[in-house]
């Protein structure tokens, strides 16, 4: 074999795994951009407290110190709160290690023992902004409290959502925040 036939071989052989390569990043970019954009996530509780206990677990941020998941994994990260200190234009700010990331919630409707709607806009670990909402339906000596967040995805949040599943992650934090609140809400209400 010459040295001639040798390389054209190679080059063949490296022209045909280049294509290979570029038509499953492309298959792979195509299915990534198919998926769809929107997304809502959503978990429910009933909580045997009034709707007006309930409400002010939420709509007042500085008590979610008390029942947030999230705040949990970094009990230091650094908080602070603008605006009214509950209601519409209550705001509150966070900043904390890579489990919590950096970002603001800020109240943008608050209907009392009906309904609190937060615009959550995330720094880290990557910019986003979506919308949380929480609502207080009164059954019988029980409120039934849902907690929700819904958003566009980006492309990236696409990308992740194919080999996550962020329903699952994200819906399980929802479970364990309304658990706490569950056990606080009941608590202030025997009191």
């Amino acid at each position: 074999m010459n040295i001639t036939t040798s390389n054209y071989g190679r080059n063949v052989m490296l022209k045909k795994i280049l294509i290979v390569v570029a038509v499953l990043i492309l298959l792979f970019l195509v299915i990534v951009a198919i998926q769809p954009s929107d997304f809502r996530i959503t978990r429910s509780i009933n909580i045997a407290a009034p709707a007006d206990v309930v409400f002010a677990q939420v709509n007042d941020l500085h008590k979610m110190d008390t029942w947030s998941p999230w705040l949990e994994l970094d009990p230091s990260a650094k908080k602070t709160y603008e605006g009214p200190p509950s209601g519409e234009g209550a705001a509150f700010a966070w900043a904390g290690n890579d489990q919590v990331g950096e970002g603001r919630l800020t109240i943008t409707e608050s209907h009392p023992y009906d309904l609190v709607r937060i615009r959550l806009d995330f720094i880290k670990p990557f910019a986003t902004t979506n919308t949380a909402e929480f609502t207080f339906e009164p059954e019988g000596d029980q409120t039934a409290v849902t907690w929700s967040m819904f958003g566009k995805r980006p492309f990236l949040g696409k990308a992740i959502s194919l080999f996550m599943d962020m329903d699952e992650m994200i819906g399980g934090n929802f479970e364990k925040g309304l658990a706490n609140m569950k056990t606080i809400a009941e608590g202030a209400a025997r009191n």
